[in-house]
């Protein structure tokens, strides 16, 4: 059932050094590749990094959080505000930027982000979806341009640690019919 591996995913931050298999990471990014999004414009870029001085400058990057380099990969999901308009290239954006379509695409971007996440857990694998960077320090690490948006850092492995599920608001509490 789905709502088991919804339940069962918790952000794993210790991993094992067994490497992951091709076939399940390619599995992984299948699952991202499907996701839904506004108009079907799937405006999404994922970077696969296995090489060790890559993972250690992207750690760096993510607020000197070494322990992600740890992880055999680290997926680097981007949102791209040009799948909305060829209008937007070469457009800088940041944290500071606004705009609807920047929303939709960062939207979106998560959709793919999530599916990511389970399926990681549906192969066995532990991640932890990091976003404690801004894009002035991730995007060179990288070589990402200007108009696209880091949106997440995602280290991905086998688990060396089993972490507890963290307590969650009651349904009743975030629950609404019909109106606010």
């Amino acid at each position: 059932m789905m709502i088991a591996a919804i339940r069962h995913r918790k952000s794993v931050r210790k991993f094992q050094e067994t490497p992951v298999e091709e076939e399940k990471l390619m599995e992984i990014l299948e699952a991202a590749r499907l996701a839904p999004s506004g108009n079907n414009k799937q405006p999404w870029y994922f970077i696969v990094v296995k090489n060790e001085n890559v993972k250690q400058d992207v750690a760096i990057a993510t607020n000197n959080q070494m322990w992600i380099a740890s992880a055999p990969v680290v997926i680097v999901a981007i949102a791209d505000i040009c799948a909305r308009s060829e209008n937007y290239t070469g457009m800088y954006v940041d944290e500071e930027t606004s705009g609807f379509d920047l929303k939709r695409v960062l939207r979106d971007t998560t959709i793919a982000i999530t599916q990511i996440l389970l399926e990681v857990d549906n192969q066995g694998l532990g991640a932890c979806w990091c976003g404690a960077f801004t894009q002035k320090t991730i995007r060179p690490v990288l070589n990402i341009p200007d108009d696209k948006f880091v949106l997440a850092v995602i280290p991905v492995g086998y688990p060396a640690e089993e972490p507890k599920a963290k307590p969650r608001k009651d349904l009743n509490s975030i629950l609404r019919y019909e109106t606010w």
